[in-house]
């Protein structure tokens, strides 16, 4: 496992071209009434969830853990939740975690086997091996894969996701009401895609995730990411500490500018790894995943929060217009 501090080219995010930021709200606008038909609750968190003094306020809630995870079987064996609370707590990310190699081999066997979906396109299905012909097939570059609901047909999969340990940190840090709330299964594919598309996978861009007011993500990857992987990036310290400009906008995603001036380079690292590697993070920090240049990733999402979980939120899929 490697996590080393970047230095992000000078076009990262200087992008920002002149209404670029309403068209990209626009595209999630039926996505967003999706959710608050689901769950009228979502609009206020979505509203005051950004700004630091509300989700302090929401924070008091949270109830003490009293689980007890000794005796329980893991597939982490050596790993401290106390330790990883801790570093969560300070850096909003623990970069520690490593899935044994027979459950990383059968997820990964899955995901090749099993069709994924382009660009969260559910007309657009192919495996990932036929990544270059669904390209040419459909006449538009293809950024990303999604399993979806397919996902919990794997059964190393359900395996990750009721691992007591992940939901023993979970509930040490976000409180004894912590439950689980997304599990994605997900290729990132090279390929030459417009700013639109890499917005919507979420790619090349530091934003923080509104999901919930408090959240976790754990994440693996299932092969080697090195650089030209689509490596994942995150802010060390950034889920705790707020710009005020950044907590009075409906915009999530910043320019890579502003995010290295205030928190600064030293505080940005790229993490690196063999297929297994794995870490946990708090999303309201800032991070982005990057477009893969030389071979494509594939990653595992398990998340947790405190409210009621969204039907379609639980594989990571949009609303589309």
């Amino acid at each position: 496992m490697h996590t080393t501090s970047i230095d992000p080219a000078d076009d990262l995010e200087t992008v920002a071209r002149k209404g670029g930021k309403l068209r990209r709200m626009a595209v999630r606008i039926p996505t967003y009434m999706a959710d608050i038909r689901e769950n009228p609750a979502w609009l206020p968190m979505f509203l005051l969830a950004r700004t630091i003094p509300a989700r302090k306020v929401h924070w008091l809630t949270a109830r003490r853990s009293n689980g007890a995870i000794e005796k329980l079987p893991t597939l982490f064996k050596g790993v401290d939740h106390t330790s990883a609370v801790a570093a969560l707590r300070r850096d909003g990310i623990f970069p520690e975690l490593t899935l044994p190699e027979t459950i990383t081999r059968e997820i990964a066997s899955f995901a090749s086997a099993t069709p994924c979906f382009g660009n969260f396109d559910r007309k657009i299905e192919f495996q990932a091996s036929d990544h270059r012909a669904a390209e040419q097939e459909w006449g538009k570059p293809i950024l990303s894969g999604h399993h979806f609901e397919r996902a919990l047909d794997c059964p190393a999969v359900r395996t990750v996701q009721r691992d007591p340990v992940l939901s023993e940190i979970a509930r040490c840090y976000l409180g004894a009401q912590a439950r689980l709330i997304t599990t994605r299964v997900w290729w990132s594919f090279p390929t030459r895609a417009s700013e639109a598309d890499r917005s919507l996978a979420s790619l090349d861009k530091f934003h923080f995730d509104l999901d919930d007011w408090r959240m976790l993500k754990f994440f693996f990857y299932l092969v080697d990411v090195d650089e030209g992987t689509g490596p994942h990036v995150y802010v060390r310290g950034s889920h705790n500490k707020r710009r005020i400009k950044h907590q009075l906008t409906l915009l999530v995603g910043h320019p890579a500018h502003e995010i290295l001036d205030f928190y600064g380079k030293d505080s940005v690292t790229t993490l690196t790894g063999a297929a297994g590697f794995g870490f946990v993070e708090d999303p309201f920090g800032f991070h982005m995943g990057t477009v893969a240049t030389t071979k494509p990733r594939l990653m595992m999402e398990v998340g947790f929060g405190v409210s009621k979980p969204s039907r379609r939120r639980f594989h990571g899929e949009p609303v589309l217009r």
